[in-house]
């Protein structure tokens, strides 16, 4: 791709649109940067881009200069049907994401690993498996590093990029070699007006993929297994559920890999630090990428056992009176809080809510009813998140984390587990999943022993 001399307009920016924006003028280009966000909004990313020549334009996005540019980079916050990108892509101009961008100057393998749950643990661990193998490897996409700071840098075995739905939207030639699909379930239906079109644009990680390329699919995962047909890669599952002829599996406490030839290797979780039931669905997936890899096992039972998983992914916090407390605020969406409330036998006081993204609670009526012994929630989504509970478990709502807090471990005994796992995203009261996760682990760690509970 010939960018030298081009106008190019890039959309977003914050840590994605940044690394573009650097990118972009180290080949060449007049780049204008826009952002609907005022200046002190972005002070710490734009600290990053002062003394290099390019023009922003931030509080508003103008169609003039969205019409007046060869091309448009998007970041994945903005969405792609707002009015200034839809009219330049009526004028004719190329609208695409940064991994469009990045993959046309990365000639490395790429390891694209989506699914609504479990992305940046399954990009995370894979990247760690390969490293314990002697690979050389860039991890980042959607975590860490953007793809673009891969882009002409370097010469590395694999490339693993966790990618979401919004930057797929924004593809025409992105190909990875192996393509990873979690799990669908319900998510972002405050961006997708339908979950048919959440499908569709997580499936484009396929799209253009061939013969030569890898497919690995969750084989338990219903709505993957109802859209796999126009997939053209070889197709590889993994299970958590059913032994397989071929592919990894879960079997007593272990994990199988069996190759198409019959032969099986076996690994071990008996020192693996991950906890909960859909962490051993991220292992299966990481592991059978890492053997397309040629990973030797022995390695990968190494990164298995020295993997010390991610913040905010239920997160043990601490143990105050025998009342066990875990940071989940990265399950923000319903399916993700269904399978972290399976890895505990209860009793649980889960904590939830925030802003609601649009999708259907009532897959949770079941499991809570089965595990938790008090609901306290939050935010804007309370109301409808009681409404589709029901009666099935006492609920209480608190205006802030800390009253919910204090409120949980009040109403605990010991053996009772304190788990916040919202469900909702967090930006009617955080910055995001993160800080959100941060304060509660601040609140648990402040709370005084001898406190009188219920």
């Amino acid at each position: 791709m010939k960018l030298e001399g081009k106008r190019v307009l890039v959309v977003g920016l914050a840590r994605t649109g940044i690394g573009v924006v650097r990118f972009l003028v180290q080949q060449g280009v007049r780049v204008v940067g826009t952002d609907i966000r005022a200046a002190h909004e972005l002070e710490e990313y734009r600290s990053a881009i002062r003394g290099l020549d390019v023009r922003t334009e931030l509080g508003e996005h103008r169609i003039d200069t969205f019409l007046s540019v060869d091309l448009i980079v998007v970041s994945p916050g903005v969405p792609l049907d707002i009015e200034p990108i839809a009219a330049a892509r009526e004028k004719g101009i190329e609208v695409i994401s940064e991994i469009e961008l990045a993959c046309r100057f990365i000639g490395d393998p790429i390891i694209g690993v989506t699914g609504t749950n479990g992305k940046t643990t399954t990009t995370m661990l894979l990247g760690h498996m390969l490293r314990r193998s002697g690979k050389r490897v860039f991890v980042g996409g959607n975590v860490g590093n953007p793809l673009i700071d891969c882009a002409g840098r370097g010469k590395w075995d694999y490339v693993v990029a966790e990618i979401s739905s919004f930057q797929l939207e924004g593809i025409d030639q992105f190909r990875p070699h192996i393509a990873l699909m979690l799990n669908i379930t319900e998510d972002h239906l405050d961006r997708y007006p339908h979950y048919d079109e959440y499908v569709r644009a997580k499936f484009r990680l396929f799209s253009n993929q061939r013969g030569s390329d890898f497919a690995l699919l969750n084989a338990d995962d219903a709505t993957i297994n109802a859209n796999t047909s126009p997939i053209k890669a070889r197709k590889c599952y993994f299970s958590l559920t059913s032994p397989l002829k071929v592919g990894t599996f879960f079997d007593r406490d272990g994990l199988i890999y069996r190759d198409p030839e019959g032969n099986a290797e076996r690994f071990e979780l008996v020192r693996v630090a991950l906890s909960g039931i859909h962490n051993v669905e991220n292992m299966l997936a990481a592991v059978l990428a890492a053997k397309i890899c040629s990973c030797p096992r022995d390695s990968i039972q190494v990164a298995l056992d020295s993997f010390r998983g991610l913040p905010h992914r239920l997160e043990f916090v601490r143990e105050l009176e025998g009342v066990r407390f875990y940071n989940d605020s990265k399950a923000t969406n319903v399916g993700s809080v269904v399978k972290s409330l399976m890895s505990f036998p209860g009793p649980i006081i889960l904590i939830a809510g925030g802003k609601d993204k649009g999708g259907d609670y009532a897959p949770l009526k079941r499991v809570v009813a089965g595990r938790v012994k008090r609901l306290i929630l939050l935010g804007e989504a309370k109301r409808r998140m009681v409404k589709a509970m029901g009666t099935s478990v006492p609920a209480t709502s608190a205006d802030t984390l800390e009253e919910a807090v204090h409120g949980a471990f009040d109403e605990s005994s010991p053996g009772d587990v304190v788990l916040l796992s919202p469900a909702c995203s967090s930006f009617d009261m955080f910055r995001d999943y993160e800080e959100r996760g941060d304060r509660f682990k601040e609140i648990v760690h402040q709370l005084d022993k001898g406190a009188q509970r219920a």
